[in-house]
């Protein structure tokens, strides 16, 4: 994908992809500031695609209201199957971080093997001010669904199978080479560049996300 300077410059124009930029570059205060590491990081990550499922839903719900192709019902009932499919990945995917956590700082890696709530809670209270990020996250997420789906009317025009799929590229794609790198950092005693360079490689993500939908909104602007 070709990247010229005005296409940036007008992606960033844009307050909801400032806002995310913002967001996505935060964890660096975390880790020089607050003194976060690889475990740290990687949990925010793992909520961070807590609430990607959330927000999923909500604009699955808002398609079967507003596309006259889909219906309430059948956003209700495929964000039931969604909920089930997306909670037990990222359920499974949380199980592994604990279990991982437990056992990199010397315990027996039994606290791994809980229940969902237990997952996400162990998460929050793996570092100080988790909650204060996971907010940011959610609040980025609403003022995108707001701006986008609603008073640009893209839920009107999307489906429900795209909305439904759209989580899963991101977690298989980005999120394991994220979780995979930040093991590896572990190993080797979490040096900080290496620990920096895993929130670049996101906050380099998130400008690819942020130029695609640049890009979605020009074109639709040609359209209309």
């Amino acid at each position: 994908m070709n990247i010229d300077p005005a296409l940036l410059a007008r992606t960033y124009r844009d307050p909801i992809a400032l806002t995310f930029l913002v967001v996505d570059l935060l964890p660096i205060f975390a880790v020089l500031i607050l003194g976060w590491g690889a475990v740290e990081l990687v949990f925010l990550y793992w909520l961070e695609n807590l609430v990607i499922g959330l927000m999923t839903i909500v604009r699955m719900l808002a398609v079967g209201a507003l596309n006259r192709d889909s219906s309430l019902p059948g956003a209700v009932g495929l964000s039931a199957f969604f909920t089930v499919h997306y909670g037990m990945f990222c359920f499974v995917h949380g199980v592994f971080l604990v279990t991982f956590a437990e056992l990199s700082a010397g315990g027996d890696g039994g606290a791994g093997f809980d229940t969902p709530v237990g997952v996400i809670n162990f998460a929050m209270g793996s570092a100080d001010a988790m909650a204060g990020f996971v907010a940011l996250i959610l609040a980025a997420n609403i003022a995108a669904f707001v701006a986008d789906d609603i008073l640009r009317g893209e839920a009107a025009d999307s489906s429900l199978q795209a909305e439904m799929m759209s989580p899963y590229g991101r977690i298989i794609v980005l999120h394991i080479g994220i979780f995979a790198g930040a093991f590896a950092l572990m190993a080797l005693g979490e040096p900080m560049i290496g620990v920096l360079a895993l929130i670049l490689l996101r906050v380099a993500w998130g400008v690819f996300l942020s130029i695609l939908r640049r890009r979605r909104l020009d074109r639709d602007s040609r359209q209309s």
